[in-house]
């Protein structure tokens, strides 16, 4: 089946955007010069968004007033089309700070770059990190019920870095018998592969009949997209639930030091949540960070992320080689 590409502006400046990173203004730090509090003059912080965001720093911004304060280092923002990007910027030392999905953290692990996970984001204060990717269709779809229904249709994938918009569905797709693996060809031997660039972008094209069914992860379809009226309850149906997928993480370049990143993994789960930042006066109203709607983060290390590198083996996805 011939395979189709839905892009956002973003995703298709993904090359570009990898190599702006790398050798744009965007210092990143010099870890040999530090501030009185142990950090270097200015912190990049980089982030995908995981719907089609034109202001996703605005999600970051109590994040980033908080960091500024607690470390007396300039915040710079980057938001990049494609975690690519991110991984080449903190290998080459342009990005210190960055905001993965799970695939993306263990793919950039894969890939060398040497990083140190501060957090995980939760939804609610007491929460335990973690999301589900969903199988949707439309509600009124009397034909798909289930992912062995997606059998020769066309359906939305996310990106191919994604975790819960590609590389959990690529495994259900295979214990459906839908697929045979995870590979480019393999997904369109069995589907017509439509990749949307976003979450939302999913959402929005198996809601308009552009994909008879697809993929988006669970807050995007359940809170985010109702409450900004892009989907009316009950729009969509939900025929698949992944397991529990570890959450999404902050992480830090090693070239910052292991103090620098004993004190930013204090500040990320002691400080970085909505009940902190907002008696500090960063934020008011609701206060969520980033553009998953996180209360705030809890503590999170490298081996909660062994079920994703599970997946990779069962998919086979080339993406999970590096």
């Amino acid at each position: 089946m011939k395979q189709h590409f839905r892009r956002s502006a973003l995703t298709v400046a993904a090359a570009v955007t990898g190599l702006a990173l790398v050798m744009s203004g965007c210092s990143g730090s010099d870890s040999t010069v530090t501030n009185e509090k142990g950090f270097p003059s200015k912190l990049t912080l980089a982030a995908v968004p995981a719907e089609n965001s034109t202001d996703l720093k605005a999600s970051y911004d109590p994040l980033i007033a908080m960091l500024e304060h607690e470390t007396g280092a300039e915040v710079e923002f980057v938001q990049a089309s494609d975690y690519a990007g991110v991984v080449e910027g903190i290998i080459a030392g342009k990005v210190d700070l960055a905001f993965f999905g799970p695939f993306a953290y263990v793919v950039a692990g894969i890939n060398k770059a040497q990083i140190s996970p501060l957090g995980a984001v939760v939804k609610q204060a007491g929460g335990k990190p973690g999301y589900q990717s969903y199988g949707l269709t439309r509600s009124n779809n009397t034909a798909i019920n289930g992912l062995a229904d997606f059998a020769g249709k066309k359906v939305c994938f996310v990106d191919p870095s994604s975790t819960s918009g590609f590389l959990y569905p690529s495994a259900g797709l295979i214990d459906a018998k839908v697929i045979k693996s995870g590979s480019e060809a393999d997904i369109a031997a069995g589907v017509t592969p439509i990749y949307a660039g976003g979450h939302d972008a999913s959402a929005l094209s198996i809601a308009s009949g552009d994909c008879d069914a697809g993929f988006a992860f669970d807050t995007m379809v359940d809170k985010t997209m109702i409450d900004k009226g892009d989907l009316k309850p009950g729009q969509l149906k939900t025929v698949w639930k992944s397991e529990m997928i570890a959450g999404s993480v902050f992480a830090a370049s090693n070239k910052l030091g292991t103090a620098a990143i004993d004190k930013l993994r204090t500040l990320f789960t002691e400080k970085a949540n909505a009940d902190s930042l907002k008696a500090a006066g960063y934020c008011t109203g609701e206060c969520r960070i980033t553009d998953e709607r996180a209360w705030g983060v809890v503590a999170a290390a490298d081996a909660d992320y062994d079920g994703v590198r599970r997946v990779c083996q069962i998919t086979g996805s080339k993406k999970c080689k590096g």
